[in-house]
């Protein structure tokens, strides 16, 4: 996946504002149980929140996250981190972003 401009990030933290945390991750840190629900998620909802519950994400959770699961990340607020990934199949997307 191509970064996400700032103004597209911007577009998904307003689009996310009414999401609920579909994945936790907790003091363990991330295991490939977590990595296989994220990526399940994305495929399904394309824009997800993910909860971190032993604090705030550090930058190389998140930076590992997108490497993965070839996912951008659109901010963290908090523990919250808000992950998107354009659905493959173009009759399936949900979310329409502004040209960067």
């Amino acid at each position: 996946m191509t970064s996400l401009s700032s103004a597209q990030r911007k577009q998904l933290r307003g689009l996310a504002h009414g999401l609920k945390p579909v994945v936790m991750i907790g003091k363990a840190g991330l295991a490939a149980a977590q990595l296989t629900q994220i990526d399940g998620a994305l495929a399904d909802h394309e824009l997800i929140k993910v909860r971190f519950l032993a604090g705030k994400p550090e930058p190389e959770q998140v930076a590992e996250v997108e490497r993965k699961l070839g996912c951008g990340a659109a901010g963290v607020i908090g523990h919250i981190a808000i992950l998107y990934r354009q659905h493959p199949e173009p009759e399936k997307r949900r979310i329409r972003l502004e040209r960067p």
